[in-house]
């Protein structure tokens, strides 16, 4: 069932509201003023079923979303801060200070399943309409964008092949003894001394013997899965339930060291192996992204997960497609690295290239140079938001965690923005004043 509208809350001789008591020139008090908030009970009310229980309100999901990837937090800690922050519980639509948790953290795993990316494309949208009415970015800056691309690392273990032939063989043990399944030898003890031996001869640079434990812990694994898939056979219930890691298993097992579409781990089997060129960290274990941010500003206009790893010009076409979508607006200026050349993108004369000499004025010349500006913004993503290790499951968790990432960038800006306008302009007060004592000063010595 939809979430129920929030009533307003009557009056309380015994407790303030929380507007009487906070400072309205905080920055997310300020914010909270900014987002249009009946625009996500609308856009966001078709992924709810019209029966069963009622849902939390929109806004406390949507805020407490904001606030967990604005401080980086997880579920957990965003909602014990909730509890202890009344400018937070301002922000997410509360009068009165609360003494309970809003919800259960698992509550917002569930809600941003509902809605999935789909549905959080709404919340990025809002973050850019909330930083074009708080002035933190222009509205000419939306057509004169900077695209990119960046690894969006999952929560997984470094893969080895050790490593993911010992887990593989644990799960189907596992799996074989919650069934009832009994095995000719499970090879439980043997496997993991093999990986624990492979460990070992690979820090010794001995790699002859590291290869023949490695070949001895494949053959375990084999074993068992040739075993259960014997005796799964014949069994449609059993196989159904053992088809996932089975397959799995066989994938692991068939793979060489120069195969394409590698499995690096078996919770996660869509992630895949990226090398950026980095000289510290020569591959990296996820999806690819591409972000569109504004080329004065740094304002997130678009953050596209991308599957597999696909050439980055041709994901500009598909970038460039979710920017009109969350604005409106076709970018007249797009400028990319030297990465994007041969790009896929139709108005070919709209893209300039890092290190084009040909066509460029003065002004598309600046411009060009202020592209390697969204390194650091993409580098902010990832070390003051989550993008720099997705915890969410699956290619949707992905998508959803990019796009909540650049939204969380989005409102750190607004809350600088907002920031330096209080500040700015207490200080203006301060100096007209000063300056007015001053006048009457020199106007009345006498009173001096």
């Amino acid at each position: 069932m939809g979430p129920k509208p929030t009533p307003p809350e009557s009056g309380d001789l015994y407790r303030s509201r929380l507007d009487q008591i906070l400072d309205d020139r905080h920055e997310l008090f300020r914010l909270a003023a900014l987002i249009d908030w009946d625009r996500f009970d609308q856009e966001l009310g078709r992924f709810y079923q019209p029966l069963g229980r009622p849902a939390k309100p929109t806004r406390l999901m949507v805020g407490l979303s904001y606030l967990k990837h604005t401080f980086n937090l997880s579920d957990e800690a965003v909602v014990a801060r909730w509890r202890e922050n009344p400018y937070w519980q301002w922000f997410c639509g509360c009068e009165f200070f609360q003494h309970e948790m809003p919800c259960d953290a698992s509550s917002l795993t569930r809600w941003r399943k509902r809605v999935g990316p789909e549905g959080l494309e709404t919340l990025l949208a809002a973050t850019i309409q909330a930083g074009l009415d708080s002035g933190a970015v222009r509205a000419a800056s939306l057509e004169r964008i900077s695209v990119d691309t960046t690894v969006q690392p999952k929560a997984i273990t470094h893969p080895t092949d050790a490593k993911l032939y010992l887990k593989a063989l644990q799960a189907l043990v596992r799996q074989a003894k919650r069934r009832g399944i009994s095995l000719r030898q499970t090879h439980t003890r043997l496997a993991k001394r093999a990986a624990i031996q492979v460990s070992r001869y690979a820090h010794a640079r001995q790699m002859r013997r590291m290869r023949r434990e490695l070949k001895r812990l494949k053959t375990y694994l084999g074993r068992v899965y040739r075993d259960v898939a014997r005796k799964v056979a014949g069994d449609d219930n059993l196989f159904a339930r053992f088809a996932g890691l089975l397959g799995l298993t066989e994938r692991l097992l068939v793979q060489e060291r120069t195969s394409k579409n590698k499995l690096y781990s078996l919770h996660a089997s869509e992630v895949v192996c990226l090398a950026k060129g980095k000289a510290h960290r020569p591959y990296e274990f996820g999806c690819k992204v591409a972000v569109a941010v504004t080329n004065r500003e740094g304002f997130v206009l678009a953050s596209k997960a991308l599957e597999g790893n696909p050439y980055d010009g041709h994901t500009l076409t598909t970038t460039l497609d979710q920017v009109i979508a969350l604005t409106g607006i076709e970018p007249e200026r797009v400028y990319v690295d030297r990465g994007f050349r041969g790009h896929d993108y139709a108005n070919k004369e709209r893209v300039f290239i890092s290190g084009q000499r040909r066509g460029l004025t003065p002004t598309i010349q600046r411009e060009l140079k202020r592209r390697s500006a969204i390194e650091p913004m993409i580098g902010h993503m990832k070390e003051d938001g989550r993008l720099g290790r997705n915890y969410l499951l699956g290619s949707t968790g992905d998508a959803m965690n990019a796009l909540l990432a650049a939204a969380g960038h989005n409102l750190r800006l607004i809350l600088t923005w907002l920031g330096l306008f209080v500040a700015w302009f207490i200080a203006a007060l301060m100096s007209s004043s000063a300056h007015a004592d001053a006048s009457h000063e020199a106007s009345n010595p006498t009173a001096a």
